[in-house]
């Protein structure tokens, strides 16, 4: 156990459902109390996969500029997203699918982002969830800042900063961390540890025995959590975030799973990594361990297969429809919401790009 337990932060990350679906109790997690909850979180893991590959194949035919998938990570996301409120806000990386669906967000406006029609994204904000961040870590600083606020506003608020192991090296990912420890904003940094940071491994990122235990530094809890285990997930996040709601400050978890596609639709992984380590991980999916669990706990049956599948469709189905051969927006928007009143410098360079584009014609 010595060999297990650094500076108070388990190595062995915290696990409820074993990859085969039978459960390894972890103290301090009841797996019972979520029995309510799993048929739906199952769900939305598959409505999760079936869209990213939609979204895939819309970038292969050419209707996408590009597409992270997040196959692989479905347990990591909708864990986390399940646990909060609906008033919490979540500030996303780029590779969040699962947790935009827990908050039901229309697929149309994730996609119209990744087509370039909309620069943020539709739909988002009224959900209280953050523009997908495309810069690594940058918006690590805006969900600390918006704990704060919550915790001047006292409306019980709490924050989540989804960033991945690559981000972690990153200055604005230490400058949040600090800015959290030291103000005890109620922010959950949430480390999907996915492998690989494009292609650098892990070996190459950090020397400490885990991410959690970058926790240590700032004086916040650290937490290794088994990332393919949506119910493990599910239950260090609420404890994380009802800690942070009792004014305790921040935690940072460390949710160990795997990027199961490439980066991008632009990578190619097999030049970085090796098919057995795929495989490997390809015998520990998220969706196919809580399917055996619930069948094995009496949770299961034939319809909940059937709803999954039919949503899944359903939203296939709403993503095609928004972004196939859609519009491109005007040019013009650029200039539109930088200040209420535009400047004489602004009105002078939108004047000369339209000028330009009207010659390309």
């Amino acid at each position: 156990m010595a060999d297990l337990l650094i500076q108070g932060i388990n190595l062995e990350p915290r696990q409820l459902l074993a990859p085969d679906g039978t459960t390894t109790p972890t103290a301090g997690l009841d797996l019972t109390a979520l029995h309510d909850r799993l048929p739906a979180m199952y769900e939305t893991m598959v409505a999760t996969r079936e869209l990213d590959e939609e979204f895939v194949n819309l970038q292969r035919q050419g209707q996408l500029a590009l597409f992270p998938s997040c196959r692989g990570q479905e347990a990591a996301q909708v864990g986390c997203a399940s646990a909060l409120r609906d008033t919490d806000w979540l500030f996303p990386q780029y590779r969040e699918l699962g947790a935009f669906l827990v908050r039901g967000i229309d697929p149309g406006g994730i996609g119209l982002a990744w087509r370039g029609t909309w620069h943020g994204g539709v739909g988002f904000i009224e959900r209280c969830v953050g523009p997908i961040s495309i810069a690594i870590g940058t918006h690590a600083l805006h969900a600390v800042g918006a704990a704060m606020a919550s915790t001047w506003l006292a409306d019980g608020g709490v924050t989540v900063a989804f960033i991945g192991d690559g981000a972690t090296s990153e200055g604005d990912v230490h400058e949040a961390l600090n800015l959290a420890a030291v103000n005890q904003a109620p922010c959950i940094f949430y480390v999907q540890n996915n492998g690989w940071a494009i292609s650098t491994p892990l070996t190459d990122q950090y020397r400490a025995p885990s991410l959690a235990h970058k926790a240590i530094g700032y004086g916040m809890p650290g937490v290794r959590v088994d990332g393919n285990d949506v119910a493990a997930c599910y239950l260090v996040v609420a404890e994380a975030a009802e800690r942070a709601r009792r004014g305790a400050g921040p935690t940072l978890i460390e949710a160990v799973t795997y990027r199961l596609g490439p980066h991008t639709t632009s990578d190619d992984p097999t030049r970085y990594r090796s098919d057995e380590e795929v495989d490997a991980w390809e015998a520990l999916d998220p969706i196919d361990r809580c399917r055996a669990y619930l069948l094995g706990s009496g949770l299961w049956d034939d319809s909940l297969e059937e709803r999954a599948r039919a949503t899944a469709a359903a939203l296939r189905t709403s993503l095609r429809d928004a972004v196939f051969d859609a519009p491109d927006g005007s040019v013009a928007e650029l200039f539109d919401h930088v200040f209420v009143e535009p400047t004489p410098v602004l009105v002078a360079q939108r004047a000369e790009l339209l000028a330009e584009l009207g010659r390309e014609v």
